[in-house]
């Protein structure tokens, strides 16, 4: 049974495509669980532990993981009906209000659902059926994941993070992601150390906190993933970007220049552009530089 669906799903690129979409969208209203949970779950761990510190007495904080409470109205706490919970078709059916109370559902669940699923389809056609786009998929998943958290709250949290870094780092040893091992270590290490010391460095001058350690750890987990040799145009790359919607930002609301923004979204956003395309984008470069 499952020899002839993998040769159907290897011999049928449209086939994959399209399954690897469905999945996307599926894994995309997984992630928006993801998005919300963990930050709270985060907050709730913290003020147990500073209660602990401080001796104080035990409050009744409620039951929170990603699986508990089932999924509620944010605005009513009614419980949604599982037909309504389709990735995108949910929202559409729903016409973006909730049917228990009409309260409008934030646009952010369709968008991650469908932004998943075009991603896992463009991973999809670019690798082709096989081990290098489970990982694709993977690595896809997280970093999206990541990105919608810190824009939502300005967090990268660990327990994403550090076992990106592993999961590379193990890809690279069991030969899975087709990069040396050597290539592996050497990006996380430069990943981390490079934004490091970008930090220290603009920390010692201005006396301000330019990003947080998550970004170290999640360039570290890219260098891993990737290599070394990508990190110089994921952070190009991330860079552009980030200036861009910074400065239109500035200009848009009449910011000063004390405007944070959250570099996570755009170190995601490059690390996908380079996972697909980073060795068109370099071997084009170099050529056209005539090198």
């Amino acid at each position: 049974m499952l020899q002839p669906m993998i040769d159907l799903l290897a011999g049928s690129a449209a086939l994959l495509i399209a399954l690897t979409l469905l999945l996307g969208l599926a894994v995309g209203s997984f992630l928006n669980v993801v998005s919300l949970r963990l930050p709270d779950m985060m907050a709730r761990d913290w003020r147990i532990e500073a209660r602990q510190i401080l001796e104080l007495p035990a409050a009744d904080e409620p039951r929170l993981t990603l699986s508990h409470p089932p999924s509620t109205c944010p605005a009513c706490s009614t419980p949604i009906a599982k037909r309504f919970n389709l990735p995108v078709l949910g929202w559409c059916w729903l016409r973006g209000k909730a049917a228990c109370c009409g309260a409008r559902i934030s646009l952010q669940y369709p968008a991650v659902e469908l932004t998943c699923g075009l991603l896992s389809a463009a991973c999809a056609w670019h690798f082709g059926f096989g081990i290098e786009l489970a990982l694709a998929l993977a690595l896809t998943w997280t970093l999206l994941v990541l990105a919608v958290i810190d824009a939502r709250t300005t967090l990268l949290p660990d327990s994403i993070t550090l076992p990106l870094i592993w999961a590379g780092l193990l890809a690279a040893l069991l030969g899975w992601s087709g990069l040396p091992l050597s290539d592996a270590v050497i990006g996380a290490v430069a990943g981390y150390l490079s934004l490091w010391s970008v930090y220290w460095a603009f920390k010692l001058v201005t006396g301000k906190e330019g990003m947080g350690y998550g970004d170290f750890k999640l360039f570290a987990a890219l260098g891993a993933w990737l290599g070394w040799s990508q990190l110089p145009l994921i952070i190009l790359l991330a860079s552009g970007v980030g200036a861009v919607v910074g400065i239109g930002l500035m200009l848009a609301q009449r910011a000063g220049r004390d405007l944070q923004l959250p570099f996570g979204p755009y170190l995601a956003a490059a690390g996908w552009i380079a996972l697909l395309w980073g060795e068109a984008i370099a071997r084009t470069y170099l050529q056209s530089v005539g090198l």
